[in-house]
């Protein structure tokens, strides 16, 4: 296979950053002032619009994780790992009608400082600690692994250099502020699913012999129907990742409604907006999200074919990892090598600007969370404007080389050989999911919810998670296969509750006791700290009902088709 880039399409790749590198100074000079503080480089306050908003979030959000993770994870288990997407295409409207209203009313721009205006500074300082770690430990380190796998596939470079570069990119565009990333994002969305739907076609194409996509996806279809299961029956060697109707009704909601309405990361792209520009932009970002398995998980799947039939497209040898089984991970590289020159270089292009994209963002959260919520509070409370944003962007900086260190040293140990990097990510950021989930919505909803509440959330909610992690190997779990809570695992085998299982029994268990101790606390005559909630403010303008109830038709019929 040739995994070596040719000229053109080199000169397609540079010609793509000099475009977003320019775009990207333009923005930051013409929307700079002289004024500008620390709110409006961290969060863009006020000048996103709606569509830069959920072109934002989706090229945050879209990155190697999905495009190399996702589609290895479509290449292993097939469209199911798409609930991921529609779910949570739902998801986005739900924050936007619920999550957006109480932070844009009390004037909430992080996540720490919602902890801190609803509990106390004390539950806000241990989550801020928590979520840096959760983003350089888990998020960062894997974007910029999984990131140089697929450009070390695809152009040949060394995996190392790939990283380094990544993380290079990453600062260049990030030290701008979020007024470069929300608009350079916009570009990087159109590239980003441009790319994907060329490789998309041109898998299906192989796969029809060239007689076009829709017969491409009928013989898919046909050919690999256990690939095109949404929901998974206990017996499926992939019940383990995606244990069947917990997806609707179970874990996934927590993992999707913490990520999406709960984190720094994401919700900072709406935090600086109006209420009706941040619900459109969400809106926006639903639409997207129903397209993305298109661009990230049928071309998994048009691989797995591919290779197991033996069209002879793609070398099957490439997927192999070095003890002979196949690495889930090469399948999107694999795909993208077949392009055509200079449609290779415009599809390198865009994953890359998808990865750069999702690191920006990151480091954006992070930068954010230190200087706003522990630099300016614990270090030096009176710092200035000026000094704020320099913190911020030493705290990329320095971020960016802690996450490469990271994915230098454990990326191959923790996602390499074989192992579904999306998995990785979804698993390890369940580990405080469920707590911080439990503590947000009892925030918000239950104005009798204490800080005591919220600490035991905290520390309560990752410890019991670590605790049903290791539960297998202190007893057996063969009991509770009936019930579908635990299942064997083949590569270990013994019977372990899936993660997404794992984070609901957590979350049950936050709240209840989040219940109890509240209530203890409020007879002991603790009064918390309540929020500013207004009914009125739930309510939606009318384009914003349409398109919602839109989105939710398209995901019901396509989980009737799926099922």
């Amino acid at each position: 296979m040739n995994t070596i880039l040719s000229t053109k399409d080199y000169i397609v790749f540079f010609v793509y950053f000099i475009i977003v590198a320019s775009y990207g100074l333009w923005i930051y000079y013409k929307k700079k002032s002289a004024s500008e503080g620390a709110k409006d480089y961290f969060l863009a306050e006020g000048s996103l619009t709606w569509w830069a908003i959920g072109a934002s979030l989706i090229a945050s959000n879209i990155s190697a994780e999905q495009f190399i993770g996702m589609s290895g994870s479509g290449f292993k288990m097939g469209l199911a790992i798409a609930a991921y997407e529609w779910m949570a295409s739902i998801t986005l409207i739900v924050v936007a009608i619920f999550f957006m209203p109480v932070y844009l009313k009390n004037k909430i721009f992080t996540m720490p400082q919602f902890l801190n205006q609803r509990y106390n500074g004390t539950v806000a300082m241990i989550m801020a600690v928590f979520w840096l770690m959760l983003y350089i430990v888990v998020n960062l380190m894997s974007i910029l692994y999984l990131g140089a796998v697929a450009i070390s596939g695809i152009s040949g470079l060394d995996l190392t250099l790939c990283i380094m570069l990544l993380a290079v990119f990453a600062i260049i565009i990030t030290l701008g502020g979020m007024k470069v990333i929300g608009y350079t994002d916009v570009i990087q969305v159109f590239f980003l699913v441009l790319g994907g739907l060329v490789a998309t076609y041109l898998a299906l194409n192989i796969i029809s012999d060239g007689n076009g996509v829709l017969a491409g996806f009928t013989t898919l279809h046909n050919d690999a129907p256990e690939h095109f299961h949404m929901i998974f029956k206990t017996d499926n060697p992939n019940y383990m990742d995606l244990p069947g109707i917990s997806v609707l009704i179970g874990g996934m909601w927590i993992a999707n409604l913490s990520y999406w309405g709960c984190n720094q990361y994401i919700t900072q792209r709406a935090l600086g907006a109006s209420l009706p520009t941040a619900r459109n932009g969400l809106l926006f970002a639903a639409f997207l999200k129903l397209l993305m398995p298109v661009i990230v998980v049928i071309p998994g799947i048009a691989v797995y074919y591919i290779v197991n039939k033996n069209l002879g497209a793609i070398d099957a040898s490439s997927l192999l990892t070095s003890t002979g089984a196949q690495d889930p991970n090469k399948a999107y590289p694999a795909l993208l090598t077949l392009l055509p020159a200079g449609l290779k270089g415009l599809s390198f292009a865009a994953l890359t600007a998808a990865i750069v994209a999702s690191l920006a963002g990151k480091a954006n959260s992070i930068a954010t969370i230190f200087t706003l919520d522990i630099y300016q509070k614990a270090i030096n409370k009176t710092a200035s404007e000026k000094n704020l944003v320099n913190v911020g962007k030493i705290a990329v900086i320095v971020s960016m080389v802690l996450g490469t260190g990271l994915a230098l040293i454990l990326g191959e140990s923790l996602m390499g050989e074989g192992k579904q990097g999306f998995q990785y990510i979804q698993e390890y950021t369940g580990f405080v999911s469920p707590g911080i989930f439990a503590m947000f919505i009892l925030g918000f909803f239950w104005k009798k919810t204490t800080s005591n509440a919220a600490m035991f959330a905290t520390i309560g909610g990752f410890i019991l998670s670590v605790l049903f992690k290791k539960l297998p190997d202190m007893m057996d779990l063969s009991f509770l296969s009936s019930t579908g809570f635990s299942v064997l695992n083949p590569a270990t085998g013994i019977y372990e509750i899936p993660f997404i299982d794992r984070m609901s029994f957590v979350f049950i268990i936050c709240v209840i006791f989040m219940v109890i101790i509240s209530l203890i606390d409020n007879k002991r005559g603790i009064v918390p700290k309540g929020l500013e909630i207004d009914v009125k403010m739930f309510k939606s303008h009318n384009g914003f009902v349409i398109g919602s109830l839109l989105v939710l038709m398209i995901v019901v019929a396509l989980y009737s088709i799926y099922w």
